[in-house]
């Protein structure tokens, strides 16, 4: 009889054993996946927040963005941009008007990247926790108050750099944002509106 007893007792204190996990387990996975979520999109957006400036840069030079990276990543390489002296016209008796003397000129890579010695630009055009796939880039015009205005957009679903983490958490979070009408997953740009905002800047 106490042998039973103690068998049964065991297995009781085996099922308290599982139940306590599966209790624990149902509270931590989301947290540990909100974590690792947050933690990979710190590195996509440092790439998107790159993609962004260099667009800037470019769209000075040329008037216009692009959805090449190769020309993306030459501009960086071979670009440069002109340092520019704004003087008074010395013919100018109001005191209103000025000139632009371009005294030299900086290499794109130093302007944007100069403090990041280990930066590859290669990588640019990947997204991080991916086996090199590429950013969704987009660029072109809208109209505007009768003006034709560049507009560009880059960016990443959930499902590439979330890929590895549980499926169907991915697919929640991915639902929740398109149920209120939001881009699932980050991105810079648009390519309906003149803005090149990001989408984490408006969480």
């Amino acid at each position: 009889m106490d042998k039973k007893f103690t068998i049964i007792n065991i297995a009781l204190v085996l099922v308290a054993i599982f139940l306590a996990y599966k209790v624990y387990d149902s509270i931590s996975q989301p947290v540990k996946f909100e974590n690792e979520k947050k933690a990979r999109e710190i590195k996509v957006v440092q790439n998107l927040k790159d993609i962004r400036s260099t667009q800037v840069l470019f769209k000075q030079s040329y008037n216009r963005y692009t959805a090449n990276f190769d020309s993306l990543i030459e501009y960086i390489r071979t670009g440069e941009l002109p340092v520019v002296n704004i003087i008074p016209d010395p013919n100018d008796t109001t005191f209103t008007k000025t000139i632009n003397d371009t005294v030299g000129f900086v290499k794109v890579a130093d302007s944007l990247f100069s403090g990041r010695h280990n930066f590859n630009v290669e990588t640019l055009r990947y997204i991080p926790f991916t086996d090199n796939q590429e950013f969704d880039i987009q660029a072109g015009y809208i109209m505007r108050g009768g003006m034709k205005i560049p507009v560009f957009e880059a960016k990443a679903p959930y499902k590439t750099y979330l890929n590895g983490l549980d499926p169907q958490r991915i697919r929640n979070t991915a639902a929740q944002q398109e149920a209120i009408n939001k881009y699932a997953g980050m991105k810079v740009g648009s390519m309906n509106e003149a803005s090149i905002d990001g989408n984490w800047e408006n969480l």
